[in-house]
């Protein structure tokens, strides 16, 4: 875990608030297509719904989702031609006792 990465990745509001929607995603986004195709939030919400959530461009979610998952915020899955991303709950709670011990 790269404390300066995450510090990085969180210091951008679209990205902080993709990790927050990612927290909850059936508070955010519509479970419905994903249980029709089997799937569930467990595997991650994808990218082209986390992009019409931002209402930006897929190039510009897409970038934010690797700097992210550069950080160690993210994991992806990907199945077929998407890719889901999830949180990735060990590094986020690492960074947190990174917070709580050294600040």
């Amino acid at each position: 875990m790269d404390p300066m990465l995450i510090y990085k990745a969180l210091s951008n509001e679209t990205r902080s608030q993709i990790l927050q929607w990612l927290k909850h995603p059936e508070q955010f986004f519509d479970e419905k297509p994903y249980v029709q195709q089997g799937l569930s939030f467990r595997i991650g919400v994808c990218v082209g719904d986390i992009q019409a959530k931002a209402g930006l461009a897929q190039s510009v979610i897409s970038s934010y989702l690797a700097a992210m998952q550069k950080a160690g915020l993210l994991e992806s899955e990907r199945i077929g031609k998407w890719t889901y991303y999830r949180r990735n709950e060990k590094t986020i709670a690492q960074f947190v006792e990174y917070v709580q011990n050294q600040l």
